[in-house]
């Protein structure tokens, strides 16, 4: 090493004296990509694998970002339900019907949409379903009149049990209580004789009205008490039950089921727009169609089923409809079901009436997406998720489009890709809040998308076909 002059040799020593010895000079290594690559590590989290939709790209490496909860259960998901929250304008609605979209390329997919959100007399989804050539099912109380859409909640396709069970889930749920062991009693011994009685046509709620009013003498004899006592148990029972047949919600589930519903149609969506989303009327609409589907719809076909629900807080926060909701999920998991819930909020449910059937539902949901929110609504969603630190304090910077996604752990940042065919159903007029905001989402569309799309569709699809039939294997979602 050459030796310093005089005035460097007076610095080094002052600054060593004042700071200590400074570091050696290393002199430069020459090595190749190859060896180098070993000093920057790679930081970006592992995928969920290639198999599945995509659904756009990791922010940070800038991969690909695949999922599929029939493909990752009983590997990496205990469960195939999912749960999306965040506040509007964030893209939440381009995020779920692009998703439904994709999967319904696959041709073993089928969807049931609960569409509580809507605009100018239609739902939100029904550009979509006019672009698969489906009518919605619109259930509207103004169109009572004019032979509107009915499910009949003892429509011979659901069984007794249920029939009750949903009977006394509506009743609950209007009355904000339990229903105690004699409204209970009067209500069976009705439901027993009406389904007993009556053979030539489907029994309808006014039947069983009627059988509340009036009850027979053979009802008071079963339990040895008077008459009129059986009539007072069933009265209040009787006024609740009066309110879907003649009051504000009459028209929907006072008659037989609607003929023609198609319930092996792709895509399934239920119009709740019509309804008022903060009324009473919304939770017992969704736990009508939730019993309905159970009985109609899941059935062991080896097909799988997505059941998602807009403004899901009206089945999380009660308790009465999270009940017959917590069953069905445990039910469908083993015939191929994914629940997909939407909340603007988790304090809109973990704080209500439900927390412990919400937590319940909340537990089973594996899969979790959030979206932006305000710093303080983040950090109790945090603590109730069990999300990483780094993740609670990224989601109040998050732009539209780019969301938290904690799959059973697996915690990265995605930013949501949307392909030019489906921007027209995805980006309407009538969305100024949150379609508006997943613009800027829609700026940086990437037309290599569409094509990874197509070949990643077709690829499954002829997978699909060479596979041999046969038992499903532990990965399929059907168990």
């Amino acid at each position: 090493m050459a030796a310093l002059d005089p005035l460097s040799a007076i610095t080094e020593a002052f600054t060593s004296f004042l700071f200590g010895k400074t570091e050696t000079t290393r002199l430069p290594v020459r090595t190749s990509t190859g060896q180098a690559q070993a000093v920057y590590l790679p930081t970006a989290a592992p995928g969920l694998g290639d198999s599945g939709v995509i659904i756009g790209r990791e922010v940070y490496s800038g991969k690909g970002y695949i999922y599929d909860p029939f493909q990752l259960y009983g590997q990496q998901l205990p469960a195939p339900h999912w749960l999306v929250l965040g506040e509007s304008g964030n893209g939440k609605s381009a995020l779920e019907k692009t998703y439904v979209l994709r999967q319904l390329r696959f041709r073993d997919r089928q969807v049931v949409v609960l569409d509580a959100q809507g605009e100018d007399g239609v739902g939100e989804w029904n550009l979509i379903a006019e672009e698969m050539g489906i009518t919605p099912i619109r259930l509207d109380p103004t169109a009572a009149l004019d032979q509107g859409i009915r499910l009949n909640p003892l429509d011979p396709a659901i069984t007794t049990t249920g029939q009750l069970a949903l009977l006394r889930t509506i009743i609950e749920v209007a009355m904000g209580h339990g229903l105690d062991e004699r409204s209970g009693f009067a209500l069976k011994v009705a439901h027993s004789y009406v389904n007993s009685t009556i053979t030539d046509r489907q029994p309808q709620l006014t039947d069983i009205v009627e059988q509340l009013r009036h009850p027979k003498q053979e009802s008071a004899d079963a339990m040895n008490v008077a008459l009129d006592d059986v009539r007072d148990w069933g009265l209040d029972v009787a006024l609740v039950l009066d309110r879907l047949v003649d009051g504000d919600l009459r028209g929907m589930f006072d008659g037989p089921t609607t003929v023609g519903i198609d319930l092996d149609a792709p895509l399934i969506v239920f119009d709740l727009s019509h309804i008022d989303r903060n009324s009473i009327a919304m939770p017992i609409l969704m736990a009508i169609v939730g019993v309905w589907l159970e009985h109609t719809w899941i059935r062991p076909d080896r097909r799988k089923r997505i059941f998602l629900v807009e403004e899901a807080w009206h089945i999380i926060n009660s308790p009465f409809v999270a009940q017959l909701f917590q069953r069905l999920l445990k039910f469908g998991r083993r015939l191929g079901l994914s629940f997909v819930a939407v909340v603007h909020h988790l304090s809109d449910v973990v704080d209500g009436a439900a927390a412990r059937e919400a937590a319940a539902i909340l537990k089973m949901a594996s899969t979790r997406t959030i979206y932006a929110q305000k710093a303080d609504e983040a950090r109790a969603t945090g603590k109730v998720l069990g999300l990483p630190r780094w993740a609670v304090e990224i989601i109040p910077t998050l732009s539209p489009g780019i969301a938290v996604w904690d799959v059973n752990g697996n915690v990265q940042v995605v930013k949501h890709l949307v392909t030019e065919a489906e921007r027209p159903l995805v980006f309407t007029d009538r969305a100024m809040t949150e379609s508006a905001a997943d613009a800027d989402t829609a700026a940086s569309f990437e037309a290599a998308l569409e094509a990874d799309l197509e070949a990643e569709t077709e690829a499954r699809a002829m997978a699909m076909e060479r596979a041999p039939s046969g038992p499903a294997s532990p990965g399929s979602g059907v168990a």
